[in-house]
C-alpha cells in the first residue's frame, strides 16, 4: 500500500514539473512576442566604466586668439563628472577619469618623434577598438592590450615582433605606448566610445603681447600673427570664404599621412594623371605614397594628389571625405573641399580655418612643413625624384619655416607661410595668410616688414 502511495507521489511531481516549464515557456515566448522581456532586462544594469552622457565631437586640437581649447574640454568634462582618457605628450603621463576624478596614472614610454611623419597628433578623440593583441599591418608587430583611437593610432603595451622579441626604438610609430602591465590595466577599465584628450604644454599660450601700426595690402583677405601667443598682428576679411587653390594639398597631405599605408606602392592608372606644372607619373608605374609627398608639396604636382586620393584603399570620394572630415576635426567651420589638389572652385576657406591648420602643422605635423621647406635632412624619407623644383617662392629665405602657394583663376594667388622671425631678439613662429592677391609675394613681404616694427611689451 505504501509502495504504491510512493510510486503515485513521484508520478504526481513528475507531471507538475513538466507543467511548471511549459507554462515557463509559454510565457515567456508571449513575452519576448510582446517586449516584455526585452522591456525587463532593459532595466537591468551592470556598472561598468562608461563613458557619461557628455556630448563631444572628436577633433585635433589647434587654438586661435585667446581660446583656451584644451583646458576648457578638460574643465567640462570634470564639472559634467564624465569618465574620459587624458594623456600630456610633455610630462608622459596617461591619467583616467571616472566620474571626474582620476582614478588610474600611469607613465608614457614612447610617443612617436616629434617632427617625423609618425607625431602622435593631439586632439580630442574617443577609444574607436580594443584588441587584447592587435598585429599593426604598418610595423608587423604585436601590439597588445591595444585601443584605437585615430586611424593608424592606438593606445598599447610594448610591441614584439613575430618571434616573441621585443621592439626597442625608443619611439613609437605615432601609438602611446605603455608598459605592458599598464596597458592591460587601462584595458581592463575603459570602453570603446570614451573620450581621450591627447594635448601638449606647448599647445597653451605663453603671454607674448605686441604692440601695432598698419600696412597697405590689395589682397581680399589677410592674418597675421604669432603662433605660439596668438597675438594678431594685423588682419583683413578673416571670415570671408574664399577659393584656396593648391593650398588645399597641405590637407591632402595630412590626410594622406594618417590614412595611407607610406611604404605602399601606388599603381598610376589614368585619372591620376592630371594636368599640372610638372608632370612626372607614367601610366602603370608604381611609386610609394612617401615618395608622392615631395612633388606633392614642392611643385604642387596635381598628379601626385589625385594618386594619394586614388590610391587609398578605400577610393578616391572616400579619400575626399576624409579631406573635409579633417578639415572639422582641426576647426575648420568653414573649409569645403571638393578635391585633393585644389582645382576646383569649389575648394574653400576662411583665413581663420586656415590659421587653425597652420598651428597644427606647426606644433603637430611639422615634417609636412619640413618638406614644403625643402629641409630634406630632417626627414625620415629620402625623396625619390633627383630634380624636384620648390615653387614656394620663400623656400630658400632663412626665415622661412614652411607653407604652401596657391594659383588659379578664381583663387589668383594665396598662400599659407609660417616664418620664424627675430624679433627683439627673440625668435618668433608668425604665420602670414594671404588669400585673393594679385602678387602675394609682394604682400607677405610687405606684411614681413610690417612686423619687424613691432616689439614685445607686456599684456594688459
Amino acid at each position: 500500500m505504501m509502495r504504491r502511495l510512493f510510486v503515485l507521489l513521484k508520478m504526481f511531481l513528475i507531471a507538475g514539473t513538466v507543467i511548471v516549464i511549459a507554462a515557463g515557456a509559454v510565457f515567456v515566448w508571449y513575452g519576448i512576442q510582446h517586449g516584455w522581456i526585452s522591456r525587463i532586462f532593459k532595466q537591468i544594469t551592470i556598472p561598468v566604466f562608461t563613458p557619461t552622457s557628455t556630448q563631444f565631437v572628436s577633433f585635433e586640437i589647434p587654438r586661435f586668439v585667446q581660446s583656451d581649447v584644451l583646458q576648457k574640454i578638460h574643465n567640462q568634462f570634470i564639472q559634467e563628472e564624465a569618465s574620459f582618457i587624458e594623456a600630456d605628450l610633455s610630462t608622459l603621463r596617461l591619467t583616467v577619469f571616472h566620474n571626474g576624478t582620476a582614478v588610474k596614472e600611469v607613465p608614457i614610454v614612447a610617443i612617436g618623434k616629434q617632427g617625423s611623419w609618425w607625431e602622435t597628433p593631439a586632439g580630442l578623440y574617443e577609444i574607436q577598438t580594443k584588441e587584447k593583441n592587435h598585429l599593426s599591418g604598418i610595423g608587423h608587430v604585436y601590439m597588445p592590450y591595444s585601443m584605437q583611437f585615430q586611424g593608424n593610432f592606438f593606445i598599447h603595451g610594448w610591441p614584439y615582433y613575430p618571434n616573441g622579441t621585443e621592439v626597442e626604438s625608443a619611439f613609437s610609430g605615432g601609438c602611446i605606448r605603455l608598459r605592458t602591465a599598464d596597458a592591460r590595466a587601462i584595458y581592463d577599465v575603459i570602453t570603446i566610445g570614451m573620450p581621450l584628450l591627447v594635448f601638449k604644454q606647448e599647445l597653451f599660450n605663453d603671454a607674448q603681447w605686441y604692440g601695432l601700426r598698419g600696412p597697405t595690402i590689395n589682397a581680399q583677405a589677410y592674418l597675421v600673427a604669432d603662433l605660439k601667443s596668438n597675438f594678431v598682428f594685423t588682419h583683413k576679411n578673416i571670415e570671408a570664404e574664399l577659393p584656396i587653390a593648391s593650398v588645399t594639398k597641405l590637407i591632402t597631405s595630412l590626410v594622406a599621412s594618417e590614412h595611407v599605408y607610406l611604404d605602399g606602392e601606388i599603381r598610376i592608372i589614368d585619372p591620376m594623371l592630371q594636368k599640372t606644372s610638372i608632370p612626372r607619373l607614367r601610366l602603370g608605374e608604381r611609386i610609394t605614397a612617401a615618395d608622392l609627398f615631395f612633388p606633392l608639396l614642392l611643385e604642387s604636382s596635381n598628379e601626385a594628389a589625385y594618386a594619394l586620393a586614388y590610391g587609398y584603399y578605400g577610393g578616391y570620394d572616400s579619400f575626399v571625405g576624409f579631406l573635409n572630415k579633417k578639415a572639422k576635426a582641426l576647426g575648420m567651420e568653414h573649409t569645403i573641399l571638393v578635391d585633393p589638389a585644389g582645382i576646383g572652385s569649389g575648394n574653400m576657406a576662411t583665413i581663420r580655418d586656415l590659421v587653425y591648420l597652420a598651428k597644427y602643422l606647426y606644433f603637430n605635423k611639422s615634417f609636412i612643413l619640413n618638406i614644403t621647406a625643402s629641409t630634406a635632412d630632417s626627414l625620415d624619407y629620402p625623396p625619390r625624384f633627383s630634380d624636384l623644383k620648390n615653387l614656394n617662392m620663400f623656400a630658400f629665405d632663412s626665415e622661412f619655416r614652411g607653407g604652401k602657394i596657391g594659383k588659379s583663376s578664381t583663387a589668383q594667388e594665396s598662400m599659407l607661410a609660417v616664418f620664424e622671425m627675430m624679433l627683439d631678439g627673440t625668435r618668433r613662429p608668425i604665420v602670414i595668410v594671404v588669400l585673393g592677391s594679385s602678387d602675394v609675394t609682394r604682400d607677405i613681404d610687405v606684411l614681413r616688414e610690417y612686423v619687424r616694427e613691432f616689439h614685445p611689451i607686456q599684456a594688459p
